[in-house]
């Protein structure tokens, strides 16, 4: 089988790349950075293109067409409604996209303010499908879980005492705990 070799692309002009841009978010929302990703790879390389990608970015943002501000305010919403995420993997998400720190901080602070976690926590679990762990592995595996959905390991505790887990189970846990909190701080 033979293997099809890339075309390159021709570089684009400012209209070009906005009508491209125009398009891409016609298809999905997306933050100024990765707007920025894509199109610098339809321009050439150097201060032109980069002056050209910066151009085309500033009338989308005039347009109002990129906005990070209300793209994390509909992605926390969509986060927490849909998938049950914590504050802490919205964050990590955001922040891979690209997101200042800065409107990040506000929108969570907006978002989670009167969401209690541990029953969003419980909603993932039950969303998951997560059943009642038998054992210290199983009790590790939800802990685990969690901590990946972002939520914090005072509400994971809570939510494994209420399942009645027993002491020998948190022996084993709250090391892990005590090593996760270490490497937070």
């Amino acid at each position: 089988m033979r293997s099809r070799a890339r075309k390159t692309a021709v570089p684009l002009d400012e209209d070009a790349l906005y009508n491209y841009a125009v398009k891409v978010l016609g298809q999905q929302m997306r933050t100024v950075a990765e707007v920025k990703r894509l199109l610098r790879r339809r321009v050439e390389p150097g201060e032109a293109g980069e002056a050209t990608v910066e151009a085309v970015v500033a009338r989308l943002l005039s347009r109002k067409y990129l906005d990070d501000a209300g793209y994390a305010q509909d992605f926390a919403k969509l986060r927490q409604e849909n998938a049950s995420f914590g504050k802490r993997r919205v964050e990590q998400d955001l922040m891979r996209k690209g997101v200042q720190a800065a409107v990040i901080g506000k929108t969570l602070d907006a978002a989670y303010e009167n969401v209690d976690e541990e029953e969003l926590a419980r909603r993932h679990l039950e969303r998951k499908r997560v059943k009642k762990p038998a054992n210290e592995k199983e009790a590790a595996r939800v802990m685990r879980m969690l901590m990946r959905a972002g939520f914090g390991s005072g509400v994971i505790f809570r939510i494994l005492k209420t399942w009645d887990v027993g002491a020998e189970g948190f022996a084993g846990l709250e090391g892990a705990d005590e090593d996760s909190e270490r490497e937070e701080s």
